[in-house]
C-alpha cells in the first residue's frame, strides 16, 4: 500500500508538496534539533485519494496512523486513550501553500470522561485538565462537526458571569464540570447522538474534517483569488499536545522574527501565561508583548530569541512561529514564512541583502510584484476591515481604496466636487463621455464590464481606484438607485467604499492608509533593472500620465491612444462634425480645426518622454463612441453644420453598427477616409520637429487593427506621403518608425507578410483575446466566473494572457515577423503588459518590451526581473 503517513523525523523542507507547508517545516525543525513535540503527517496524496474515493479515507490509512501513534507513545512515554497516562494530540490542516479558510486547529484530542480524570491525577491539576476538556469539546464540535461556536461561547460567558470570573482561568472546578456537561448537551442536540468518547473515533472524524475543509467555499475562493491549484490537496498534522494552560510556569504565544507591518528588524509577537493558543488571538485576555517574556523567564526568552533568529537564517526569510511553554520547557509548534505588508516586504528584502543573509536575486524573488500596489495606492486600514463585511464583490479593475457619496452622473460628480464632497462615480458601464466625472471622482464602480473595459483601462491609466463588473448590482441611472439581487438598495448621496485591490464593496466610510515610497524602493528597483532583460514602457495619453510613468521608471510610451484626446469639451463638437460630415471637404475642414490641438498634444507627450520612444496609435475606436445621443447635443451640432436636426439624426442612424467592435474602426477608417490618418501623421511630425532642437524625440506611428499586408501598405503610403510633405515644408527631417498593432488573429497568421511593411509589431492583447476567444471583453464578466468555478479556466483570459491560445499566436507571429524582418522590434501594449504571469511569458518568447499603465510600471519592472532570474536558474 502507498505510504500515506510520515513521522516528523522522516520528512524535511523539500517535501512540501507531499507533507504540506506546516508538516515540511515541522520535519525540518525536528531535523535541526529544535524542540518540537513529536507527531506525524498524513500526506496530500491521502487527501487526493479521499476525494477520488467519494470522500472516504483510504483502506489502511488509519492502520498507518496507529503505527505512528505507537512511535509517539514510545517517545513521550504516554499512551493514546490511557486511563492513567493519556497521550493527547492536536490536529491541524497543512496545505502546500498557507491559506486562510482551511480547517482551524483542534486541541486536546483524546480527552473523554476517563482520560480527563487521568490527566488531572497525572498533572496534579484538575482545573487544567477540565479546562482542556471543555476546550476540546468546543473545538471538535465547531471545527470538525460544524456546530455554531456561539452556542458554546454563550454557555461559557453565562457561567463566568454566574461565578464572577473575569477570565477563563478564574472559573471554579465545579463551573468547568457544568460547562462540559452543557457542551455535551449542545452536541447531542445538533448531532442526535452523544459526544464521541473513543479517541480513535475522535481522530478519524478530525482527519476526515480536515480533508473536507479543502473544498469548503472559503478555501475555494481563496485559491481562485491567489491562483492556487485545486488539485494540490491538504496534509493533516497530528502532533502530541504540550500544554500552555498547566499553570503560571506554562504559556503560549505567536511571534514574527521581524515587524510584519514595517519590516523593522525586531521581534514582533505576543504571549500569555497559563493559556492555550486560542486565547492569544481571541482577545479575551490582553496578551503581553514578547519582550515581557524576558521578565517572566529570562532563560527561556534567550533560548527563544536564539532559535527564531536561527530559523530566519535557515529559511532566509522572515519567520512566523507558534510556541508553547509547558511547565518551564519551550516547544515550537510551527514556523512559516510570515505574511507582511508591501512596505515590510520591501524593507525586509533590502535589509536582508545588506545583512548578508540573501543575494540580490533572492531578494527580488521574495516579493510578490502585486504587493507593490500597496506602496503606490491608498489601502483600507486592515484593522477596520476585520469588523466590516463587503456587500458585494466585483472585479479588482484598478488598485487602491476610495470612499465617497454615490454619484450616478459625471455632472453630479462635478457638482459635488465643487462643493468639496468626495464621490464614487457609479455607472452601469462607463463611456468616453464620462471622462470628466472619472477624473474628479475618488473611485469608479460599474455593474458591467471586465478587466479591460473602458472603466478599467481609463482608471488604471489615471491611477484611480476602480471596481468593475459588479454583476450583483443593477444600476438604475434614471432613478439614481443601485439595486442588488439581495434586495439591498443604495441611493444617491449614500456613502460607499470600494477596494480596487480586492474588488470588495462596502457600505459606509472606511479609514485609509496613505501610500509611502521609501528609500528601499529605489534601491530595490535599481536591482530589478539590472536583472531584467525586458524593457518596460507605459500606456499614457497625456503629459501628466507620461511624467508619472517616467517617475516610476518607464522607458518610453508603448501606447498613446489618440482617441482619448478627442473627448475634451473644446474638441468633441469638432470631432463629431468630422464624423458626421457629408463630404470630404466638410471632413477636411473639421480635421483642419483639430490639427493644432493634436499637434499640441503630441508635442507635450514627446517632450515629457524626451530621449525615449513614443508609440502613437492612430484613431482606433468605433465612430459610434463619439456620436451625440442627447437631443440638445444633436440640435447644437446641426446648427453649427447648418443642417436640419432630422438630417443629422438620419446620418447618425446610418453610422450605427450591429457589432461596432468589429466594425468601421482602426485601419478601416483610414481606408475609407485617408485624410483622418494623414491629419494625425502631420500633427505628430510637426510636433516632433517643433521640439527636436531642444530635446531628443523618437516618435513611432502605429496603425491599428491590420489584417492584411496590402491594407497596411495602402495606409502606410498615405501616411508617408504626408510625412514627406511636412519634411519639405519644414526643411528638416527626423527618423520616424511606422508599425502596426497586431490584434486580428489573421494578422498573426500572416505576420511574415505584414512584417515586410512594418518597422515594429505591438500586440494589442485586449482585442486579440476578444477576437481569438470570440468573447466580448465588456460582457464576458457575466459568464467567465462560471468557467472559473467549473475549473474550465483558472483565471479570466482578459486578466492573465492565455498562453496556450493567444500566446501561441503571439509567439508564432513574433517568429514569423522576425524571420521576414530581422530589424523588427516587438512588444505588447494590452493590459496584460502589467500582469506578472503574462510578463513572464513575454520574456520567455523574447519580446523586446511590455507596456502597461503608469502605476503598474514598477510591477512590470520587478516581474521582468523575476522572469530573467528564473530563466537563468
Amino acid at each position: 500500500m502507498e505510504k500515506y503517513v510520515y513521522s516528523f523525523d522522516e520528512g524535511n523542507a523539500s517535501m512540501r508538496s507531499l507533507l504540506g507547508g506546516k508538516g515540511a517545516n515541522l520535519s525540518e525543525m525536528t531535523n535541526l534539533g529544535i524542540p518540537v513535540p513529536p507527531g506525524f503527517i498524513i500526506t496530500t496524496e491521502a487527501c487526493k485519494a479521499f476525494y477520488a474515493n467519494q470522500e472516504a479515507l483510504s483502506d489502511g490509512l488509519m492502520d498507518q496512523c496507529f503505527e505512528m501513534i505507537k512511535k509517539v507513545e514510545k517517545s513521550t512515554q504516554k499512551e493514546f486513550g490511557s486511563h492513567t497516562n493519556p497521550l493527547l494530540f492536536s490536529v491541524r490542516s497543512g496545505a502546500v501553500v498557507s491559506m486562510p479558510g482551511m480547517m482551524d486547529t483542534i486541541l486536546n484530542l483524546g480527552l473523554n470522561d476517563q482520560t480527563v480524570e487521568a490527566l488531572a491525577n497525572k498533572s496534579g491539576n484538575p482545573h487544567f485538565a477540565w479546562d482542556s476538556y471543555r476546550r476540546f469539546i468546543q473545538m471538535f464540535s465547531d471545527v470538525a462537526m460544524e456546530i455554531p461556536k456561539y452556542e458554546f461561547d454563550d454557555i461559557l460567558e453565562e457561567i463566568k458571569e454566574k461565578e464572577g470570573a473575569k477570565n477563563d482561568c478564574d472559573l471554579s472546578l465545579e463551573g468547568l464540570h457544568e460547562i462540559v456537561r452543557r457542551y455535551k448537551e449542545v452536541y447531542k442536540k445538533h448531532k442526535k447522538q452523544d459526544f464521541p468518547v473513543d479517541p480513535v473515533e475522535q481522530l478519524t472524524l478530525s482527519i476526515t474534517a480536515v480533508f473536507k475543509s479543502w473544498m469548503n467555499p472559503r478555501a475555494i475562493t481563496y485559491r481562485r483569488l491567489h491562483r492556487i491549484d485545486d488539485t494540490l490537496g491538504t496534509a493533516v498534522n497530528v502532533q502530541s499536545m504540550v500544554f500552555g494552560n498547566m499553570g503560571e510556569e506554562s504559556g503560549t504565544g505567536v511571534c514574527f522574527s521581524r515587524n510584519p507591518a514595517t519590516g523593522e528588524n525586531e521581534l514582533f509577537g505576543e504571549f500569555l501565561m497559563n493559556a492555550q493558543g486560542e486565547d492569544v488571538v481571541a482577545g479575551i485576555r490582553t496578551p503581553n508583548d514578547i519582550s515581557f517574556l524576558k521578565k517572566v523567564n529570562e532563560d527561556i526568552y534567550y533560548t527563544f530569541v536564539d532559535i527564531i533568529r536561527n530559523l530566519e537564517k535557515h529559511y532566509k526569510d522572515m519567520q512566523d512561529v507558534e510556541f508553547t511553554i509547558e511547565d518551564g520547557k519551550l516547544y515550537f509548534l510551527q514556523t512559516r514564512n510570515g505574511k507582511r505588508t508591501g512596505k515590510a516586504a520591501l524593507n525586509i528584502a533590502v535589509d536582508m541583502v545588506n545583512e548578508g543573509l540573501i543575494t540580490r536575486e533572492e531578494a527580488l524573488l521574495m516579493l510578490d510584484p502585486q504587493s507593490l500596489n500597496q506602496l503606490m495606492h491608498y489601502q483600507f486600514d486592515p484593522e477596520q476591515l476585520k469588523s466590516v463585511t463587503p456587500i458585494t464583490k466585483g472585479l479588482p479593475a484598478s488598485p487602491g481604496a476610495a470612499s465617497g457619496v454615490v454619484a450616478f452622473t459625471p455632472e453630479a460628480v462635478k457638482k459635488k466636487h465643487a462643493e468639496g464632497i468626495r464621490t464614487i462615480l457609479v455607472r452601469e458601464e462607463t463611456s468616453p463621455e464620462d471622462i470628466d466625472g472619472m477624473v474628479l471622482a475618488e473611485g469608479i464602480l460599474t455593474a458591467r464590464g471586465g478587466m479591460t473595459s473602458h472603466a478599467a483601462v481609463v482608471a488604471r491609466g489615471m491611477g484611480k481606484c476602480c471596481v468593475a463588473g459588479c454583476s450583483e448590482f443593477r444600476v438604475d441611472e434614471k432613478n439614481h438607485i443601485i439595486k442588488s439581487k439581495s434586495g439591498l438598495e443604495i441611493k444617491e448621496n449614500d456613502i460607499i467604499s470600494i477596494d480596487g485591490t480586492t474588488g470588495n464593496v462596502y457600505v459606509g466610510e472606511i479609514k485609509k492608509i496613505e501610500p509611502q515610497l521609501s528609500g528601499s524602493f529605489e534601491t530595490f528597483m535599481e536591482w530589478a533593472d539590472k536583472a531584467r532583460k525586458l524593457n518596460v514602457r507605459t500606456n499614457a495619453d497625456t503629459p501628466k500620465d507620461a511624467k508619472i510613468a517616467r517617475e516610476f521608471g518607464a522607458e518610453g510610451i508603448g501606447l498613446c491612444r489618440t482617441e482619448h484626446m478627442f473627448f475634451d469639451e473644446k474638441r468633441i463638437k469638432t470631432v463629431r462634425k468630422m464624423i458626421l460630415a457629408g463630404n470630404k471637404n466638410e471632413r477636411e475642414d473639421a480635421l483642419e480645426q483639430l490639427l493644432p490641438y493634436q499637434r499640441e498634444d503630441f508635442a507635450g507627450i514627446l517632450e515629457s518622454m524626451a530621449g525615449y520612444p513614443v508609440t502613437i496609435r492612430l484613431l482606433d475606436p468605433p465612430l459610434h463612441e463619439f456620436l451625440p445621443t442627447k437631443d440638445e447635443d444633436i440640435e447644437g451640432i446641426a446648427r453649427d453644420m447648418n443642417i436640419e436636426p432630422v438630417v443629422l439624426k438620419d446620418r447618425i442612424e446610418e453610422l450605427k453598427e450591429f457589432n461596432p467592435m468589429l466594425g468601421h474602426r482602426g485601419v478601416r477608417l483610414a481606408v475609407s477616409y485617408p485624410e483622418i490618418y494623414r491629419m494625425q501623421a502631420r500633427a505628430i511630425v510637426e510636433a516632433a520637429l517643433s521640439i527636436c532642437d531642444r530635446c531628443e524625440v523618437h516618435p513611432e506611428i502605429m496603425i491599428p487593427l491590420i489584417g492584411d499586408r496590402k491594407e497596411l501598405a495602402f495606409v502606410k503610403s498615405e501616411i508617408k506621403e504626408e510625412i514627406e510633405l511636412v519634411f519639405q515644408e519644414q526643411g528638416k527631417r527626423i527618423p520616424i518608425l511606422i508599425g502596426t498593432m497586431i490584434e486580428v488573429p489573421r494578422a498573426a497568421l500572416l505576420a511574415d507578410e505584414i512584417a515586410e511593411e512594418a518597422d515594429f509589431f505591438s500586440y494589442g492583447t485586449n482585442d486579440m483575446t476578444q477576437m481569438t476567444f470570440g468573447y466580448s471583453r465588456d460582457d464576458s464578466g457575466k459568464y467567465i466566473s462560471d468557467y472559473i468555478s467549473h475549473n474550465i479556466y483558472k483565471v479570466s483570459p482578459f486578466e492573465t494572457l492565455d498562453t496556450e491560445g493567444v500566446g501561441k499566436l503571439i509567439a508564432m507571429a513574433t517568429k514569423l515577423g522576425r524571420g521576414a524582418n530581422r530589424d523588427l522590434h516587438v512588444g505588447i501594449c494590452g493590459e496584460h503588459g502589467g500582469d506578472p504571469h503574462s510578463i513572464e511569458f513575454c520574456a520567455s518568447i523574447g519580446l523586446d518590451y511590455v507596456s502597461c499603465s503608469p502605476y503598474r510600471v514598477p510591477i512590470a519592472r520587478l516581474s521582468a526581473a523575476q522572469a530573467a532570474i528564473k530563466e537563468e536558474k
